[in-house]
Protein backbone atom coordinates (compact mmCIF):
# COMPACT_ATOMS: atom_id res chain seq x y z
CA UNK A 1 0.00 0.00 0.00
CA UNK A 2 2.05 3.17 -1.17
CA UNK A 3 -0.36 5.89 -0.19
CA UNK A 4 -0.40 7.54 2.95
CA UNK A 5 -2.68 10.21 4.39
CA UNK A 6 -3.82 11.33 7.30
CA UNK A 7 -7.35 13.46 8.64
CA UNK A 8 -7.86 15.15 11.74
CA UNK A 9 -11.43 16.98 12.39
CA UNK A 10 -15.25 16.50 13.30
CA UNK A 11 -17.80 14.09 12.38
CA UNK A 12 -21.47 13.81 12.49
CA UNK A 13 -23.88 10.72 11.90
CA UNK A 14 -27.07 9.88 11.98
CA UNK A 15 -28.59 7.23 11.24
CA UNK A 16 -32.85 5.87 11.55
CA UNK A 17 -32.41 3.28 14.91
CA UNK A 18 -33.37 4.55 18.82
CA UNK A 19 -31.16 6.41 20.39
CA UNK A 20 -27.82 4.55 21.20
CA UNK A 21 -27.99 2.42 18.22
CA UNK A 22 -28.03 -1.00 18.66
CA UNK A 23 -25.00 -1.65 16.40
CA UNK A 24 -22.76 0.11 18.80
CA UNK A 25 -22.90 -2.96 20.85
CA UNK A 26 -23.10 -5.75 17.84
CA UNK A 27 -26.76 -5.89 18.60
CA UNK A 28 -29.64 -6.18 16.08
CA UNK A 29 -30.65 -2.39 14.20
CA UNK A 30 -34.10 -1.19 15.98
CA UNK A 31 -35.69 -1.76 12.67
CA UNK A 32 -34.14 -4.38 11.19
CA UNK A 33 -31.98 -2.44 8.37
CA UNK A 34 -30.11 0.28 8.62
CA UNK A 35 -29.64 3.57 7.12
CA UNK A 36 -27.00 6.15 7.83
CA UNK A 37 -25.97 9.91 6.82
CA UNK A 38 -22.22 10.54 7.62
CA UNK A 39 -20.88 13.81 7.48
CA UNK A 40 -17.54 15.45 8.18
CA UNK A 41 -15.08 18.51 8.44
CA UNK A 42 -11.51 18.34 7.82
CA UNK A 43 -9.36 20.63 10.12
CA UNK A 44 -5.99 19.15 8.36
CA UNK A 45 -5.08 16.15 6.21
CA UNK A 46 -3.08 15.10 3.50
CA UNK A 47 -3.51 12.68 1.17
CA UNK A 48 0.14 11.83 0.07
CA UNK A 49 1.52 15.44 -0.66
CA UNK A 50 -2.51 16.42 -1.24
CA UNK A 51 -3.51 19.15 1.15
CA UNK A 52 -6.92 18.14 2.17
CA UNK A 53 -7.52 21.23 4.76
CA UNK A 54 -10.89 22.70 5.29
CA UNK A 55 -12.76 20.24 3.33
CA UNK A 56 -16.44 19.16 3.75
CA UNK A 57 -17.73 15.33 2.84
CA UNK A 58 -20.98 13.40 3.13
CA UNK A 59 -21.66 9.64 2.68
CA UNK A 60 -24.95 8.47 1.89
CA UNK A 61 -25.70 4.47 3.08
CA UNK A 62 -28.10 1.75 2.69
CA UNK A 63 -28.68 -1.67 3.19
CA UNK A 64 -31.84 -3.78 2.95
CA UNK A 65 -30.93 -5.76 6.29
CA UNK A 66 -28.31 -5.63 9.02
CA UNK A 67 -24.90 -4.24 7.80
CA UNK A 68 -23.14 -7.04 8.37
CA UNK A 69 -24.91 -9.27 5.87
CA UNK A 70 -23.73 -6.29 2.88
CA UNK A 71 -25.50 -5.56 0.16
CA UNK A 72 -25.53 -2.22 0.66
CA UNK A 73 -25.52 0.98 -0.99
CA UNK A 74 -23.28 3.92 -0.65
CA UNK A 75 -22.89 7.53 -1.90
CA UNK A 76 -20.42 9.68 -1.25
CA UNK A 77 -20.85 13.87 -1.67
CA UNK A 78 -17.43 15.52 -1.82
CA UNK A 79 -17.70 19.68 -1.35
CA UNK A 80 -17.26 21.05 -4.72
CA UNK A 81 -14.21 23.58 -3.87
CA UNK A 82 -11.96 20.75 -3.81
CA UNK A 83 -9.20 20.25 -6.81
CA UNK A 84 -8.76 17.29 -8.94
CA UNK A 85 -6.42 16.04 -6.85
CA UNK A 86 -8.19 16.77 -3.09
CA UNK A 87 -11.24 14.61 -4.92
CA UNK A 88 -9.44 11.94 -5.80
CA UNK A 89 -7.61 11.41 -2.15
CA UNK A 90 -10.37 12.14 0.13
CA UNK A 91 -12.85 9.74 -2.64
CA UNK A 92 -10.94 6.73 -1.85
CA UNK A 93 -10.56 7.63 2.05
CA UNK A 94 -13.87 8.08 2.32
CA UNK A 95 -14.43 4.82 0.26
CA UNK A 96 -11.95 2.61 2.06
CA UNK A 97 -9.17 2.66 -0.56
CA UNK A 98 -5.62 3.03 0.34
CA UNK A 99 -6.40 1.37 3.97
CA UNK A 100 -4.94 -1.30 6.21
CA UNK A 101 -7.96 -4.04 5.51
CA UNK A 102 -10.70 -3.66 8.57
CA UNK A 103 -8.33 -0.46 10.01
CA UNK A 104 -10.58 2.41 9.70
CA UNK A 105 -14.80 2.29 9.52
CA UNK A 106 -14.78 4.08 5.84
CA UNK A 107 -13.14 0.86 4.91
CA UNK A 108 -15.65 -1.57 7.20
CA UNK A 109 -18.44 0.04 5.54
CA UNK A 110 -16.94 -0.27 2.46
CA UNK A 111 -16.60 -4.16 2.59
CA UNK A 112 -20.45 -4.41 2.81
CA UNK A 113 -21.75 -2.02 -0.09
CA UNK A 114 -22.64 -4.34 -3.62
CA UNK A 115 -23.28 -0.88 -5.24
CA UNK A 116 -21.25 2.36 -5.01
CA UNK A 117 -23.09 4.96 -6.58
CA UNK A 118 -21.26 7.67 -8.48
CA UNK A 119 -19.19 10.25 -5.92
CA UNK A 120 -21.03 13.99 -6.15
CA UNK A 121 -19.73 17.54 -5.89
CA UNK A 122 -21.65 19.90 -4.64
CA UNK A 123 -21.43 23.55 -2.17
CA UNK A 124 -21.59 21.91 1.36
CA UNK A 125 -23.15 23.94 4.63
CA UNK A 126 -21.53 22.02 7.65
CA UNK A 127 -20.85 22.68 10.85
CA UNK A 128 -20.13 20.59 13.79
CA UNK A 129 -19.95 21.22 17.51
CA UNK A 130 -19.05 17.87 19.39
CA UNK A 131 -18.79 19.09 22.87
CA UNK A 132 -22.33 20.68 22.85
CA UNK A 133 -23.93 17.69 20.70
CA UNK A 134 -24.48 20.84 18.01
CA UNK A 135 -24.28 19.63 13.99
CA UNK A 136 -25.98 21.16 10.61
CA UNK A 137 -25.79 20.11 7.24
CA UNK A 138 -27.04 21.50 4.00
CA UNK A 139 -26.02 20.44 0.32
CA UNK A 140 -29.14 22.47 -1.48
CA UNK A 141 -31.31 20.04 -3.41
CA UNK A 142 -29.31 16.83 -1.86
CA UNK A 143 -29.43 16.50 1.77
CA UNK A 144 -30.46 18.59 4.92
CA UNK A 145 -29.35 17.69 8.64
CA UNK A 146 -29.47 18.73 12.07
CA UNK A 147 -28.03 17.20 14.80
CA UNK A 148 -29.14 18.17 18.34
CA UNK A 149 -28.69 17.30 22.15
CA UNK A 150 -30.46 14.43 23.57
CA UNK A 151 -32.99 16.36 26.34
CA UNK A 152 -33.59 14.87 29.34
CA UNK A 153 -37.11 13.94 30.37
CA UNK A 154 -36.82 14.59 34.07
CA UNK A 155 -34.69 17.63 33.86
CA UNK A 156 -35.47 19.52 30.81
CA UNK A 157 -31.85 20.02 30.56
CA UNK A 158 -29.44 18.39 27.61
CA UNK A 159 -28.21 15.10 29.03
CA UNK A 160 -24.59 14.66 27.93
CA UNK A 161 -24.01 10.86 27.34
CA UNK A 162 -20.89 9.20 25.85
CA UNK A 163 -19.91 6.06 24.38
CA UNK A 164 -16.20 5.14 24.88
CA UNK A 165 -14.51 2.67 22.01
CA UNK A 166 -10.60 2.45 23.02
CA UNK A 167 -10.19 0.17 20.21
CA UNK A 168 -12.60 1.02 17.80
CA UNK A 169 -12.26 1.80 14.44
CA UNK A 170 -13.92 4.96 14.07
CA UNK A 171 -13.22 7.00 17.48
CA UNK A 172 -12.29 6.84 21.32
CA UNK A 173 -15.12 8.76 22.44
CA UNK A 174 -18.43 9.76 20.90
CA UNK A 175 -21.06 12.04 22.12
CA UNK A 176 -24.44 10.74 21.98
CA UNK A 177 -27.46 12.76 20.64
CA UNK A 178 -30.08 13.24 18.09
CA UNK A 179 -30.51 14.05 14.32
CA UNK A 180 -32.81 14.74 12.01
CA UNK A 181 -32.07 13.73 8.35
CA UNK A 182 -34.00 13.99 4.85
CA UNK A 183 -32.12 13.14 1.43
CA UNK A 184 -33.02 12.99 -2.03
CA UNK A 185 -29.76 11.85 -3.98
CA UNK A 186 -29.07 8.62 -5.41
CA UNK A 187 -30.29 7.34 -2.34
CA UNK A 188 -33.34 8.83 0.28
CA UNK A 189 -33.51 9.28 3.47
CA UNK A 190 -35.91 10.75 5.94
CA UNK A 191 -35.31 10.63 9.74
CA UNK A 192 -36.86 12.12 12.48
CA UNK A 193 -35.56 12.30 16.22
CA UNK A 194 -33.04 8.79 16.15
CA UNK A 195 -29.87 8.31 16.87
CA UNK A 196 -27.14 11.16 16.41
CA UNK A 197 -23.43 10.69 17.35
CA UNK A 198 -20.74 13.09 17.29
CA UNK A 199 -17.14 12.52 17.60
CA UNK A 200 -13.98 13.93 16.82
CA UNK A 201 -12.42 11.68 13.85
CA UNK A 202 -8.46 11.71 13.40
CA UNK A 203 -7.15 8.57 11.85
CA UNK A 204 -4.84 7.36 9.22
CA UNK A 205 -4.41 4.69 6.71
CA UNK A 206 -3.54 2.87 9.66
CA UNK A 207 -6.40 3.23 11.33
CA UNK A 208 -7.43 5.50 14.76
CA UNK A 209 -4.59 7.94 15.40
CA UNK A 210 -4.58 7.46 19.44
Amino acid sequence: MADRWMIRGTEFANCLCDWGCPCQFGAKSTYGHCEELMCGHIEEGHFNDTNLGNLDWAVLMYWPGEVAEGNGTQQVVIGEQADSGQREGLRKILLGESTAPGATHFFVYNSTMSTVLDTLYAPIELSIDVDRRLASLMIDGLVESRGTPIISPYTGEPARIRINMPDGARYIYAEMGNGNTTAKAGIELDFQDSYGQFNILHMNQDGVIR
